[in-house]
This record gives C-alpha cells, structure tokens and sequence, in this order.
C-alpha cells in the first residue's frame, strides 16, 4: 500500500494573499478518496520533527531563533510571511512526513507527502515560503541511520532548489539535480551538481525530450540507492508564476518518466508534491492527482 503524509495542519490558513494555494492540501486527499483511488489505510498523520534531526541539516543559530520565535523582521520577509507557533509546527510536521513517507518508500517502493518540497529553505536560512527543507532533512536522516548510501534529489519545481544545492554542496552522497525556469525565483541561484535552466514559454515537446536523456544519465553515473523526487506543478502552462508552458499531459509525463525509472531500478522513491499556483485550483488539484494515479498504477 502506498503511504500519503497528510495532516489538518497542513491546510492551516496563511496571511491573506497566501490561502488559495492551501487549498490544495485538502482537496488532493479529498479527491482521491472520493475518486475511490485510495481509502483512509493509505493516509497517515505526521509527528513533530525532533530537534536533534532537525540539527543533522539546519544551524543551530538558524533553528533556535525560528524555535524561540526570534528571526529578524528582515529574516521573516525572505520567507514570506510572519513567524508563529503553529506555522512552524506545521512545517514541522511536514519535515516529518517526509522522513515518514521515506522510510514507507523503502518497504513499499514509493511514499509520498501532499505537503513539502520546501527546497528554499537553506541551512541557514528560510526563504519563498520555505523555513524547513525537508526532503533534505530526510536525506540527511537516511544517510545519518545508514539506510541509503547514494541519494539522488530530482527537483523539476519550476523554481530552483537552492537551498537544497547549498545543504548539499559539500557532500558527495547526495546529487543534487534541479531543472526550472531560469529566469524565475530565486533570482540568486545556488550550484547544484546539475542544473538545467529552461527558458520562458518552454513546451511538452523540448521539457520532457531533456528529461529523458537526463534521467537515464544520472541514474547510470550516480547510482542512487533512493531517490527524492519534488514534483512542483508550477511547470503548467495555466501556472500564473511558472513562466513555462507544460499541458497537463505532459506533466502528467513528465512524472511518469521518473517514477517509471525508480520502478525499472527497484529504487525507493519519496514525492513531496511542491508548487502550483494555476488560477484554477481544479488544474493544481488534478495536476497532483495524476502523480498518485500512476504510482497506483505503476507500483501497485
């Protein structure tokens, strides 16, 4: 069975201007039950990240001052919106949900969590509405119990991982890939082993062409024994901040060929679901959807 982090926290309300993305959060477990695609046994609620994890991947100047609530004003801007008690558990809890869902990854082949992709977020930093990375959390938790030797990150956000390059400019286990727009946020950008940056309008046709040869050389020189995949629906052409012009068939795709790859590699796959920002929140929610009907279909 595939395993789905999701907790009520996850939908928590954000300064106004910042809710309708939320939505999604609700709706994408809400439409798969409905849809019969999945029953309650798939969903599973996240603890709170212990602070000695969190510690493997964050400063500890970083983390006490978003733990003691006292981040500069200056600090608070970079991420987006003002800290309090139960944004930061939320984001706790979605660091969590990752490590969870990637532990479940190892015995069932493929996890995910509705929430995540926090890849802004920097050791030392939050940032774009990031203040917890935590597919790197997880990466460094897997790592640090011995439970994965070659990690390869596959973000294809339409905004670059670059706290994610910068978490892990120095360690030679993780590969770090990171395929987005060029031309987007963040505008400084961090060096990530591979990055591949698209110009604006970019299609089906050119997108899932690059992929393809990409994949099958990462997964030949790294040899990852797990992958992380961040799998941000930014990339759509309905998208008001993605600048890129992908339908929903070929992000649809574009999933397609990474999860079949981990399969064919018998690889354990953690997905953390990322951006989406279309006007119409049908085209996030379905967008997301189609990732957890191929795993369906793929893995089950």
């Amino acid at each position: 069975m595939i395993k789905i982090a999701w907790h009520k926290l996850y939908a928590h309300p954000l300064p106004e201007g910042h809710r309708f993305p939320m939505l999604k959060y609700e709706l994408i477990p809400a439409q798969l039950l409905h849809q019969g695609l999945i029953t309650n046994d798939y969903l599973f609620e996240p603890d709170p990240i212990l602070e000695s994890i969190i510690l493997l991947t964050h400063q500890k100047q970083y983390w006490e001052a978003l733990r003691d609530f006292t981040l500069t004003a200056k600090d608070q801007r970079r991420i987006g919106f003002p800290l309090n008690a139960q944004l930061l558990e939320r984001e706790m809890r979605i660091a969590q949900g990752t490590i969870d869902a990637a532990l479940f990854a190892i015995y069932n082949g493929v996890a995910f969590n509705v929430a995540g992709g926090t890849h802004h977020a920097g050791s030392f930093w939050g940032e774009g509405f990031c203040m917890l990375n935590d597919q790197a959390i997880a990466a460094n938790y897997l790592l640090n119990n011995k439970l994965a030797n070659r990690i390869l990150i596959i973000d294809l956000d339409v905004h670059q991982g670059n706290g994610t390059a910068e978490i892990f400019q120095n360690e030679p286990r993780v590969f770090t890939f990171s395929m987005h727009g060029e031309k987007n946020f963040p505008f400084r950008k961090e060096l990530s082993d591979l990055d591949v940056p698209l110009e604006d309008g970019i299609g089906d046709e050119v997108f899932l062409s690059k992929l393809t040869g990409l994949l099958l050389v990462l997964f030949e020189q790294h040899q990852p024994d797990f992958v992380f995949y961040l799998a941000g629906v930014d990339v759509l052409e309905t998208d008001k901040l993605g600048k890129l012009s992908l339908t929903k068939e070929g992000c649809k795709e574009r999933d397609r060929l990474v999860l079949q790859a981990c399969k064919d590699r018998n690889i354990p796959l953690q997905i953390s679901m990322g951006g989406g920002y279309s006007p119409q929140i049908k085209d996030i929610v379905d967008a997301h959807c189609n990732t957890f009907k191929l795993a369906l279909n793929i893995f089950e």
